[in-house]
């Protein structure tokens, strides 16, 4: 299949007119060298993703470039024998949109170490729908059960819970067999998560302890909050638990004592999607796609967007009133051909 001259793109410059961000027509020179070209299916939208594309974080390390931290698509030229033309593939981070164009483009051109072939169980949409989010959310458990988390220690808490990330660890902890505590300062919010896979759903004020060690309560969690609510996470964990840290919307800090790591043994976990290992990367899709797919993904996508939407998708998720999953179609179709 032959590229056209030049597509759609949402490029992000920097230079001395200012920062800015918008559609463009690019052509694959325009784009980072890479092995395989793909025609894109679907994108999705980070918390990243919104401070790339207004400027608010410093996540682009060169401009210009294409935003986009997650793409799915069909290969459509490659000089690496391992994929062929027709080949469905996804990337997520692996420096999209940091060091590399990204995936808000019709079209993307991607090194073939990071592509991964779509595994059988999961299609173009579902695997986007999931992008870095939910391969953070599947990261954390994998990196707990490494650690010999499981369900017998109690329910698992889940910060930051109506947030992407969120929503999908609560969906795949739930598909794993853990039962799930929701933690949230939007109780309006409530059936929501009950509905995707909650057992609970509490608010703000259960980690608002400021103690260094309270009575145990949860067997451990996923944390995208940092801050208080992480100190306090860890002070309500049973001997032994692990917490998982993915993110900060809250704060950078972490305003702990050592005591829940020397008296009850919790450990806390990091997890960085963007660079991890190809092998671990490959084991966290092959469990996405068979007994950790979440079973609620329609209901996570709360929003399907275009290129020319992602401004406003932006602007939402800043000002935190974004909720589940935003989908970005990046060849919309015909209602004949939907």
């Amino acid at each position: 299949m032959t590229t056209p001259k030049t597509f759609k793109a949402f490029r992000i410059h920097s230079d001395d007119a200012g920062y800015r961000s918008g559609i463009e027509q690019v052509s694959l020179d325009d784009l980072a060298p890479g092995e395989i070209v793909i025609r894109s299916a679907y994108s999705s939208v980070n918390f990243k993703d919104a401070l790339a594309g207004t400027g608010k974080g410093r996540i682009l390390r060169r401009f210009p470039l294409v935003g986009g931290i997650d793409v799915a698509g069909h290969v459509v030229a490659s000089t690496d024998a391992k994929f062929c033309e027709g080949d469905a593939v996804l990337v997520t981070g692996s420096g999209l949109s940091e060091t590399r164009d990204g995936g808000y483009g019709e079209y993307a051109r991607l090194e073939s170490r990071w592509a991964v072939a779509l595994p059988p169980g999961l299609d173009l949409r579902e695997s986007m729908i999931l992008g870095t989010a939910g391969f953070t959310a599947a990261l954390a458990l994998l990196r707990m059960e490494e650690n010999r988390q499981s369900p017998g220690l109690g329910p698992l808490a889940v910060t930051g819970a109506t947030g992407g990330v969120g929503s999908l660890a609560i969906d795949i902890f739930s598909s794993a067999g853990y039962a799930v505590h929701a933690i949230s300062g939007k109780p309006e919010h409530a059936g929501y998560l009950k509905a995707i896979g909650a057992a609970e759903v509490l608010g703000r004020d259960a980690l608002a302890t400021r103690k260094p060690m309270e009575s145990a309560r949860f067997g451990g969690g996923l944390d995208n909050v940092g801050g208080p609510m992480l100190a306090s996470l860890l002070a309500q964990t049973e001997p032994y638990g692990n917490v998982a840290s993915a993110g900060l919307a809250a704060s950078h800090e972490l305003p702990a004592t050592v005591m829940p790591f020397i008296i009850r043994g919790v450990s806390l976990l990091g997890v960085a999607s963007a660079g991890t290992a190809r092998d671990i990367r490959d084991e966290v899709w092959r469990r996405l796609a068979s007994d950790w797919k979440p079973r609620h993904l329609d209901r996570i996508c709360t929003r399907e967007a275009t290129l020319e939407q992602l401004p406003e998708v932006f602007d939402t998720m800043l000002a935190g009133g974004s909720m589940g999953r935003t989908l970005v179609d990046l060849q919309p179709r015909s209602p004949q051909a939907a």
